[in-house]
């Protein structure tokens, strides 16, 4: 299985998320990337599971999940057919 991101240090500060990703210590406002987490609890945001890959995290409580390339802004392209002769 390809490994995605290292993530590490998921914490809540006020209305922030603050992950460390790759050795970086990233802050998101939770307003812009999940209205659910902002109306979480604390209890429903201390629960979550961070996927062994690195994808992205999980809050079942809140059946929540955002992933790390959406948090930074990495867009894939879909894989294109090759054309055959």
């Amino acid at each position: 299985m390809m490994k995605y991101h290292n993530i590490k240090n998921l914490k809540f500060e006020g209305d922030l998320l603050v992950i460390t990703i790759d050795e970086n210590e990233k802050t998101f406002y939770l307003n812009e990337v999940s209205p659910v987490l902002k109306g979480a609890s604390e209890k429903e945001r201390s629960i979550f599971e961070i996927s062994p890959s690195g994808y992205g995290n999980h809050w079942p409580l809140l059946d929540e999940d955002l992933s790390i390339d959406g948090l930074l802004g990495i867009v894939h392209s879909p894989l294109q057919k090759r054309k055959t002769a």
